[in-house]
């Protein structure tokens, strides 16, 4: 079965993943905002002032057939679509070996290290593992992005490896990127173990 790249919209009861569009902007804007994310220096956030041009890169790429980018919205407690909390994305899509990187994800502040997080990384695999038929998929992170690296973990995720001095930061500086992988065969026990963690009562 070859990748589909066809927009589609993943809800659970945490979170909604809609297609990107450039009706996106403002509410953008105001999530990222949010704990001022841009000044991360090992992350690629962008900032208020240039959230079109990266709204506008990521739907180029999904033209090219190489990303499927979402808008993430918290679900409020009624069971409808809230505020918006971030982006995420299918990125690197090799459709001829089935494989596929989950990325270019950030979240407004207050919703990191929540359910949110949680449950759109579930939704993101099983439609990936069960409707895309993926051999595998990757998560990448800055070496020094530890908050980011720890996440990936908790998901279940094993290391891959580092590639070294991989891509130049907006600073001038050379980041070390970590690759993780959840393979096929090893879905059936991350699920489980993510169905788990949303299942566990929070404070």
């Amino acid at each position: 079965m070859s990748l589909s790249l066809a927009a589609i919209t993943l809800q659970g009861q945490h979170a909604l993943l809609e297609p990107l569009a450039l009706t996106h902007e403002p509410e953008a804007q105001a999530a990222v905002q949010d704990g001022h994310l841009w000044e991360l220096w090992y992350t690629s956030v962008p900032a208020p002032q240039a959230m079109r041009a990266e709204i506008e890169r990521r739907l180029a790429l999904q033209a090219a057939g190489s990303m499927l980018p979402f808008a993430v919205r918290e679900m409020k407690s009624d069971g409808t679509p809230g505020r918006l909390a971030g982006m995420t994305t299918y990125m690197h899509i090799d459709a001829a070996n089935r494989r596929l990187e989950i990325g270019s994800t950030w979240y407004r502040h207050s919703v990191q290290r929540t359910a949110l997080n949680t449950e759109c990384k579930l939704l993101l695999l099983t439609h990936a593992f069960e409707t895309l038929d993926c051999i595998a998929v990757e998560f990448r992170t800055h070496f020094f992005n530890q908050q980011s690296r720890k996440a990936i973990e908790r998901l279940g995720a094993k290391l891959d490896g580092v590639l070294r001095s991989h891509q130049v930061m907006a600073n001038g500086s050379l980041r070390d990127t970590c690759v993780y992988s959840v393979l096929a065969s090893e879905w059936p026990a991350v699920k489980a173990h993510l169905q788990h963690q949303l299942a566990k009562p929070r404070n």
